[in-house]
């Protein structure tokens, strides 16, 4: 299928919550048309106008006008949903930043603790990783400014540059009491996308944490290595907690694991250029680069694959699972995802700046509506550790004020909507659900005391899996796993 372009140059994003950045993906024909442009209310914009006026003569300070209509183009994007909104110019870079999985700076990844800016992990061979800055260090000043208070993106945005400058971050570690201070050097950097091992030999485990230009390929190259050393008999695919991404990457990998041109999403909008039949062909997920899906194994194609969701598993995630369970290609395993159906169009406005506007939804293989109701598991369990720790709630796209209500959406079921609740303050609300699910004692992704991804391994070998048998979506189930038992909340099942 060709995909048509129009003259202004328009991008498609299909994630979720307040990533540090959006994606770019393919072109779509979805100019205004004259009819919509003609029926502008003319009452309105005097209203608009008059409002502006007053503004301008009678506010207490003087307001810049660039100020005023950046945030009254901001007002009328953001009222619409929780995931149209104004790109500024920083919000622009970012997206192109997240999109090519490149940027000049240290190597951290962060979050926010005690009211300052905190290290989760350092990537490896970056400025950071070699100065010895460690997980947990908590980031008081860059270049001799406080961090406190700093939303993550802000401090994102002090941190990054042009590779080749410099950069003085002062931590504080706290098991040593000590404030150590660095200048680094930032360099090119690469988003970590894809976590990779070996389980044992002849099977894998692959975290995908986002979907960009490099995911794909990372995921082809580390089956294949792999698979090179033992033959592949078991794959386990982690899509826990990611937000989403690029719609060709999410293609690309399902293209991965199945058959040629199988049908992966297919969208529906009010333009023509919004629907549209994506599948697994590379006219869908190779148009701007190389087919690195051509060089996968193709044992790929049948060995057994489990997909590991929750609640955090948005819109790309989500296709992805949605196609191979449709397909009966894999075992979804976890819990419910977060249920963001609909796509956004990144169209620029000028050369800095741009929009996020939703124009379509879309649906699984088998025509299901993924929005406000997500992608159910196959065999649900709930988050917990080996120890027992029950995951909090996390947010999902229902709980969002103004959320487009799905088609297969109760409407019983739809968050009452809070006006007063600004976009910033949802997204906020959901890292904050987010950084909560990390705090779990004995948290990580993909070791022993991780109990969905032990009960996957135990999937891709056939042995049994413990599954839960409660509403896992409101309250988490606590299966008791000393000596191979388990109490009335869950019980031992051969899956």
């Amino acid at each position: 299928m060709k995909l048509k372009t129009g003259h202004t140059q328009k991008f498609t994003w299909i994630g979720a919550g307040a990533v540090l950045g959006v994606a770019l993906s393919l072109a779509l024909t979805v100019d205004a048309n004259r009819e919509a442009r003609s029926t502008i209310p003319v009452d309105e914009l005097r209203a608009f106008s008059e409002v502006y006026a007053r503004i301008k003569n009678d506010y207490v300070i003087p307001v810049d006008d660039k100020k005023l209509i950046d945030q009254a183009i901001s007002g009328m994007v953001s009222g619409l949903d929780p995931h149209s909104t104004y790109l500024d110019e920083l919000a622009m870079r970012e997206m192109r930043t997240t999109t090519t999985g490149k940027f000049g700076g240290i190597g951290i990844e962060i979050g926010t603790e005690d009211g300052y800016i905190r290290v989760v992990t350092p990537i490896d061979d970056t400025p950071a990783s070699r100065a010895g800055i460690r997980a947990g260090d908590l980031i008081t000043k860059v270049d001799g400014e406080t961090t406190r208070g700093l939303t993550t993106t802000k401090a994102v945005e002090r941190m990054r540059g042009m590779p080749g400058t410099k950069v003085r971050i002062e931590i504080y570690r706290k098991e040593e009491k000590a404030t150590i201070t660095h200048t680094l050097e930032r360099q090119e950097i690469k988003v970590q996308a894809v976590r990779a091992r070996e389980i044992e030999p002849g099977f894998s485990y692959v975290r995908v944490r986002t979907f960009n230009e490099l995911t794909v390929g990372e995921v082809v190259k580390a089956l294949s290595e792999q698979h090179a050393k033992t033959p592949l008999k078991g794959v386990v695919l982690d899509l826990r907690n990611n937000p989403g991404g690029l719609l060709d990457a999410a293609i690309g990998l399902s293209a991965v694991f199945l058959p040629k041109d199988a049908l992966v999403v297919y969208t529906e909008g009010r333009v023509e250029g919004a629907r549209v039949r994506y599948t697994a062909s590379r006219e869908h997920f190779a148009r701007r680069g190389p087919d690195v899906v051509s060089s996968a194994p193709a044992i790929l194609k049948s060995v057994p694959l489990v997909v590991l969701t929750n609640a955090g598993s948005a819109s790309a995630s989500e296709i992805v699972a949605g196609a191979l369970q449709d397909h009966k290609r894999a075992t979804v395993m976890g819990m419910t995802t977060f249920g963001k159906g609909s796509v956004q169009n990144i169209i620029p406005l000028s050369s800095t700046t741009g929009m996020k506007l939703t124009t379509s939804k879309y649906f699984t293989p088998n025509g299901r509506s993924i929005q406000g109701t997500g992608i159910d598991a196959d065999i649900t369990i709930d988050q917990l550790t080996w120890d027992g720790v029950v995951a909090p709630k996390v947010q999902r796209e229902k709980d969002l004020a103004r959320h487009l209500v799905g088609r297969d959406e109760k409407k019983d079921d739809a968050a009452d909507p809070d006006d007063d609740l600004t976009e910033e303050g949802q997204e906020a609300k959901l890292l904050k659900a987010r950084e909560d699910a990390k705090k779990l004692k004995g948290f990580d992704w993909g070791n022993e005391k991780d109990f969905l991804y032990a009960q996957a391994v135990n999937k891709i070998k056939g042995l049994p899996v413990v599954k839960s048998t409660v509403d896992t979506t409101k309250t988490a189930a606590k299966p008791d796993v000393v000596a191979g038992q388990t109490t009335t909340a869950s019980k031992r099942v051969q899956q």
